[in-house]
């Protein structure tokens, strides 16, 4: 068995219609955990025959339909397909007329599960042999799930034996036998039963033997009863004309209440018509109602989330230009404090340039008085040692000077740039708060488009929910008239078969008459009772018993005046024109009044079966048609169902093909 094609409606999470093309070689199903592989092997099993709620995963059979999520609703139905290769014609024969085979197997909540096999409804038991015989199924080891290796190795030789079974291709022949061994042993419990109500039936025979004694006892009573109940009869009947008269009385005034009671009862039924016919617009417009509200909940849910995060995108912001704020304001304090640390160092440096203004005199001075008192050098090296001191101290104090003023230029320098970069992120700032400000407008904005769109939305969806309405409607109309087709096909059919066993069966041999004529409807009892066993007599041969083709009588007898002859309902062969054109058709009423008048060999049947022939004999229609007749009405009959069946299966079609349209 090849399978090339499983589609799923509405399986577990297979929400939409899938297709999985099967195609030749090795076809591998790759994804993570949680994306559905699993269920591709259920729908494989469910679709097979499988009624176990827990080898679906579920508590129940209804769990395999898709039960909703956040952004999808629930399904009310679920369908998996499958085609299945028939090209090497290998079904079985109810099955092997076409390349490929579709099964469809699909579940309705509180309705359950149905079978299709080439749009046919079938049992689940069919569906199961099917793949039995194939040696397949649901429980097949070939479809190997989660764990069931560790099974395999660790299986009892009785598992591991079906395993064999089904690998030698004799798994339907064992599932034939244990049905075939069920029937078995049910026949053998009917029959105990037949046993057990044959000795009640034994036991019942004598309790009427007593009954019929006993019964002859009460007629000898009941003859005296009955004069002792005529005399308190006619007693009572004349207590019961006064009370008669009485009654009258009161069913006059019984009858007065009833009518008024009707009248106040036609009102109140009015009423509840009126308030019946009210209420599905009114069920109507609340479900209508309902959707709406429910819609426009979810909508200003979202909208007051859009909200809050505007609204805390505006507090960020706001929290940021504050921050802003506070670093220009302390950038501005170090910039002041950098202009009070400038002006102090340029203090101190004019100081001490004032403080180097006689330098050079004085050591001008110094160098005349060294030179003008060389001789006295020795004695004042102490001196310029000193001096040299303080010139060394001094140009120390000159350098630390150049260097603080430098370092406070350069701080100065960088206290502008900082104050320059919070001053941009101060505009930055307010051009952000600008732009908050003006996504908060265009926000609104959009949330009135929104609400206005959402309006519009609604009544599209409100519309589209009346579309789907009408158009589940009309599928489940067109379902329903499916159904209705495809049971009085299938009602028509069983008959048709039923009856045409019970024709062939009563055909005892072949060339018989009563299988070469037609006899319209309504005229069999009269055939079967101007012909009766005759009917059944065959065609003679050279040498055989039977009916002879003779020529039409040279001066034929007419029959009486205003006689229809039988042969005019009757089509058959030419064997029966003498036999048929001396039958003649009358009323009931009429066949008393016409017998004398028939000349020999001649005869009179009614549509009810009675017959008057030509020497005085009258035989009277009994309650109960011929078997001739019988099978006449039975050949009739078949011919009709045939032709219904024809219209039933065309009308069936028919229905079908609009179910299949609005589905």
């Amino acid at each position: 068995m090849r399978l090339t094609r499983l589609r799923l409606n509405g399986f577990k999470s297979f929400v939409d219609p899938t297709d999985l093309l099967i195609a030749e070689g090795l076809t591998g199903v790759v994804g993570p955990n949680g994306c559905g592989k699993s269920n591709l092997l259920e729908a494989l099993r469910w679709v097979m025959g499988e009624n176990r709620p827990t080898a679906m995963r579920g508590d129940g059979m209804e769990d395999v339909i898709f039960a909703g999520a956040a952004s999808r609703p629930a399904r009310h139905f679920a369908e998996v397909a499958l085609l299945i290769d028939n090209t090497d014609r290998l079904a079985p024969a109810g099955f092997n007329d076409t390349d490929q085979i579709e099964i469809v197997r699909r579940i309705t909540r509180e309705a359950g599960s149905a079978y299709k096999v080439q749009g046919r409804e079938v049992r689940a038991r069919d569906v199961q042999m099917l793949f039995a015989d194939a040696s397949t199924g649901s429980h097949s080891p070939a479809l190997v799930r989660q764990g069931q290796i560790a099974e395999l190795i660790s299986a009892r030789p009785q598992a591991r034996r079906r395993v064999l079974e089904e690998a030698a291709g004799i798994s339907g022949l064992y599932a034939r036998r244990h049905e075939a061994e069920l029937k078995l042993r049910a026949a053998e419990a009917n029959l105990g039963r037949v046993d057990d109500v044959i000795e009640h039936l034994a036991q019942q025979l004598a309790q009427l033997a007593r009954q019929a004694r006993a019964a002859a006892r009460y007629r000898e009573i009941g003859v005296a009863l009955r004069r002792a109940e005529g005399l308190l009869l006619y007693r009572r009947w004349h207590e019961a004309e006064a009370a008669r008269a009485l009654a009258e009385a009161d069913l006059r005034a019984a009858a007065l209440i009833a009518a008024r009671a009707e009248a106040a009862a036609q009102d109140a039924m009015r009423q509840r018509d009126a308030a019946d016919q009210a209420l599905p617009a009114l069920r109507e417009d609340e479900v209508i109602a309902a959707a709406v509200v429910q819609r426009l909940s979810v909508q200003d849910e979202a909208l007051a989330r859009d909200a809050d995060r505007a609204a805390q995108a505006i507090a960020a912001l706001q929290a940021r230009i504050a921050q802003v704020q506070r670093d220009s304001t302390r950038e501005e304090e170090l910039r002041r404090d950098a202009g009070h640390t400038a002006a102090r160092l340029e203090a101190e440096d004019q100081a001490l340039a004032a403080a180097t203004q006689g330098q050079d005199a004085r050591l001008a001075a110094a160098a005349s008085r060294a030179q003008a008192a060389a001789e006295a050098l020795r004695g004042q090296e102490q001196d310029l040692a000193r001096l040299t001191e303080d010139v060394a101290r001094l140009a120390a104090r000159h350098q630390s000077a150049d260097r603080l003023i430098a370092d406070s230029r350069a701080r100065l320098t960088r206290a502008e740039a900082e104050a320059a970069r919070a001053e941009a992120m101060r505009a930055e700032a307010e051009t952000t708060l600008t732009r908050s400000a003006a996504a908060l407008s265009a926000a609104r904005e959009a949330e009135s488009r929104a609400a206005a769109t959402a309006a519009l939305a609604d009544a599209t969806l409100i519309q589209a929910e009346a579309a789907r309405a009408e158009t589940q409607g009309r599928e489940s109309l067109a379902r329903a008239e499916a159904a209705g087709a495809e049971g009085e096909a299938s009602a028509l059919r069983a008959e048709v078969a039923a009856l045409g066993r019970l024709v062939a069966r009563d055909s005892r041999e072949h060339g018989q008459l009563i299988d070469l004529i037609e006899v319209e409807r309504g005229f069999e009892t009269a055939l079967g009772a101007a012909l009766a066993d005759d009917l059944h007599a065959p065609l003679a041969g050279d040498s055989g018993s039977g009916w002879l083709d003779l020529p039409p009588y040279p001066l034929a007898q007419a029959l009486p005046y205003g006689v229809r002859a039988l042969e005019q309902v009757v089509r058959g062969p030419d064997v029966l024109r003498r036999r048929l054109s001396q039958i003649g058709l009358v009323a009931r009423l009429d066949g008393a009044r016409l017998q004398p008048f028939l000349a020999p060999g001649q005869r009179l049947v009614s549509r009810e079966g009675d017959l008057w022939r030509w020497d005085g004999y009258h035989a009277a229609a009994e309650d109960a048609p011929s078997a001739a007749a019988l099978r006449l009405q039975q050949v009739n009959r078949l011919v009709e169902l045939k032709r219904d069946l024809e219209e039933a299966a065309a009308r069936a079609a028919g229905a079908k093909q609009a179910h299949d349209h609005l589905t």
